[in-house]
């Protein structure tokens, strides 16, 4: 009778054994912490930046994962010249990397007309370490994010300025849905949200959650914003 039992019942230890295969399998399936996080399709963003009509700039990012590691390489570059005579040249450059969906380190370097800035931040015991061309080591309070931008989960926390180190607070408005410039000349929608105190930004996102756009006032009173190539 027992024999007859194993072979049309249930048999306890071939379910225990099923269910550690099945367990297995989900782990295996399931998807690293950074998918979580709003890469964009083709693992790359770029804009050009516009200032008076007139391009005078691109920025560009390239995101790379690997597990539940992702990273984000970030350039910047922009030039201004009146009578073809340069009188802004601005260059960024940014590694981020980020760890189960958490931002793990980053490195920055700036040339803002010859001055240079920098920062360097990584993920301890303690905390996001921070040191910077502008501020004394600190410990940042979580969640920790940069003005890198391209995750908007980063609004609701404080920022870690990509050029300096320095630790910002910004107000954070959510404004309206509107249509915003494509750098092919369509539009498409996207949310506004501005971002105030320490310095001024406008950002945009579309319905996907991916960055769609930025616009900041500059130091002549002229505004730039960001068309998404």
């Amino acid at each position: 009778m027992s024999r007859q039992h194993g072979r049309h019942g249930s048999d306890p230890g071939l379910i225990g054994r099923r269910a550690v295969l099945l367990a297995g399998a989900a782990v295996a399936i399931a998807p690293p912490a950074s998918a979580s996080l709003p890469v964009p399709p083709g693992d790359t963003l770029a804009f050009r930046l516009v200032r008076h009509g007139s391009e005078i700039g691109r920025h560009t990012l390239d995101f790379a994962q690997r597990g539940n590691t992702l990273t984000v390489r970030i350039a910047v570059t922009a030039r201004v010249t009146l009578l073809s005579i340069p009188i802004v040249h601005y260059s960024h450059t940014v590694v981020e990397v980020w760890q189960d969906g958490v931002l793990a380190s980053l490195t920055g370097e700036t040339d803002k007309n010859g001055q240079h800035e920098w920062v360097k931040a990584s993920r301890g015991s303690e905390g996001l370490v921070v040191t910077g061309s502008k501020t004394a080591r600190y410990i940042a309070p979580e969640p920790a994010g940069s003005t890198s931008y391209w995750n908007k989960r980063l609004l609701d926390g404080p920022m870690v300025s990509l050029e300096d180190g320095v630790l910002l607070r910004p107000k954070v408005v959510e404004e309206r849905v509107e249509p915003i410039p494509l750098a092919s000349g369509g539009t498409i929608p996207a949310e506004r949200y501005n971002l105030s105190g320490a310095f001024r930004v406008d950002l945009w996102y579309d319905r996907t959650d991916t960055w769609a756009s930025l616009g900041l006032p500059a130091a002549d009173g002229s505004y730039v914003h960001y068309e998404r190539l």
